[in-house]
This record gives C-alpha cells, structure tokens and sequence, in this order.
C-alpha cells in the first residue's frame, strides 16, 4: 500500500505540535520590593534684607511658599509612613 506524501506531512505537523501541548511549569512568583517612604530633607527659609515695603511683602510671599513647600513634605511623608503601618497591621 502507497501513502500519500501530503498524508505523511500533515502526521507529521501533527507529531511535532503535540509537545506543545504539555502543561508548563509554573511561574515563579515575582517578590515585592519596598522601597520605604521618601526622606525629609531640611526646609530652608530664604535670608531677607528688605528695604521697602514692596521688599517686605515680596519676602512675606516668598517665606510662604518656602513653608508651604516643606509641609508637603512633610504631609506626604506622614500620608507614606500612614499607609506603611495600615499594611503592615493587616497583614495577617
């Protein structure tokens, strides 16, 4: 009996695809990295020698927003070390 060479391809197709089918190994599971929560650095007021009232009120908004600035700091600070100790207490 003669086979048919498109036969034998195609069993051959068949043959090769059937490692494929075999059930993988599972992935390894990918481990957590904390980084922590950012440092406070020191907050700097700016030094001021002011001649004119203009002068003043130029460093009055100035000295705002230099404070303004590090109580973010420090709010975003809090709000990590916050979330830090909710997970840690969680976690059972």
């Amino acid at each position: 009996m003669k086979t048919n060479p498109y036969a034998l391809g195609a069993m051959l197709v068949c043959l090769l695809s059937l490692p494929g089918c075999a059930s993988a190994p599972p992935s390894p599971k990918l481990a957590l990295t904390v980084t922590g929560c950012p440092t406070l650095s020191a907050c700097r007021l700016p030094a001021s020698q002011p001649q004119t009232n203009r002068d003043l009120l130029r460093e009055v908004e100035a000295l705002e927003q230099a404070w303004a600035e590090c109580a973010a700091q420090v709010d975003l600070t809090l709000a990590c070390q916050a979330d830090a100790h909710a997970q840690t207490t969680a976690t059972p």
